[in-house]
């Protein structure tokens, strides 16, 4: 097969990377001074996989770890687990169709910090998982000092995920976030002390959690839940409901099936 066959059959069967691929063409017509970035970065390659790859490491690479080591590292982990690939792609289309900022899907792998971080954490964590603390430790370090994220290596992360802003964002190393879960910016999962073991927030599939609010201990966040925003949250929430204040209380039904597609943070 062809370069040109290869590319079109990619493209033919990923419709998020072919409309990535229409939208840098449109920005090198728009944008002659970005010629070059668009070119190095998406159309120079075949796949996403391999654009994320370049980009991530034209961000993270360092006089300690090289930019190419560090594209070495991604290439790997994604070729190793099929699940990072499906999980980018989702979180490329959630934070499309819930930041209202957002209107190409390029500007998430390009612009957005909060994609670049959650990228970032999907390699730490394959390294964690691999026995490669040091290297995903180091990754984690990086995309701290970055994007200003901090998400434990260990951290358990579904796909779908959207870190709105994302700055000052803090995870702990025992909490799980599952599928479709929409983060604000200075939200901590966090413990409530020096506690060891399982000691992080679980939250379920569907949760809003609004700008500022803090969620501590080990306790589990209901589906579809909404959290207000600047709320402290001690205990456990059951689904589909609101909680707000400090300490935060229920004060009603969730306001929809899916907070975290809606965004809708009026209570």
């Amino acid at each position: 097969m062809s370069q040109l066959q290869d590319k079109n059959t990619t493209l033919a069967i990923d419709p998020v990377w072919q409309r990535i691929r229409e939208e840098a063409e449109a920005i090198l017509k728009q944008e002659p001074a970005l010629a070059g970035f668009i070119f190095q970065t998406i159309l120079a390659h075949q796949t996403l996989e391999s654009a994320i790859a370049y980009r991530m490491a034209q961000l993270l690479g360092t006089a300690d770890v090289s930019a190419l080591i560090i594209q070495q590292i991604f290439e790997d982990a994604i070729g190793s687990d099929a699940g990072i690939s499906k999980a980018m792609r989702a979180d490329i289309v959630a934070f499309n169709e819930r930041d209202p900022a957002a209107v190409r899907y390029i500007e998430a792998l390009l612009y957005f910090k909060g994609y670049q971080a959650l990228a970032t954490h999907r390699i730490a964590n394959w390294l964690f998982s691999q026995g490669r603390k040091d290297l995903a430790f180091f990754l984690q370090s990086c995309s701290s000092r970055l994007f200003g994220v901090d998400i434990h290596p260990k951290v358990k992360m579904g796909q779908g995920i959207f870190l709105d802003h994302a700055t000052g964002v803090v995870i702990g190393e025992t909490a799980v976030i599952d599928d479709e879960v929409s983060i604000l910016q200075n939200v901590t999962l966090g413990g409530t002390g020096k506690e060891t073991g399982d000691r992080h927030p679980k939250i379920r599939h569907g949760v809003l959690i609004g700008a500022g609010a803090k969620i501590l201990g080990n306790i589990e966040i209901g589906h579809c839940v909404r959290v207000g925003a600047g709320s402290v949250v001690l205990k456990a929430v059951p689904p589909n409901k609101t909680v707000a204040g400090v300490p935060a209380k229920i004060v009603g039904e969730a306001g929809c099936s899916d907070p975290a597609l809606k965004m809708d943070q009026i209570i």
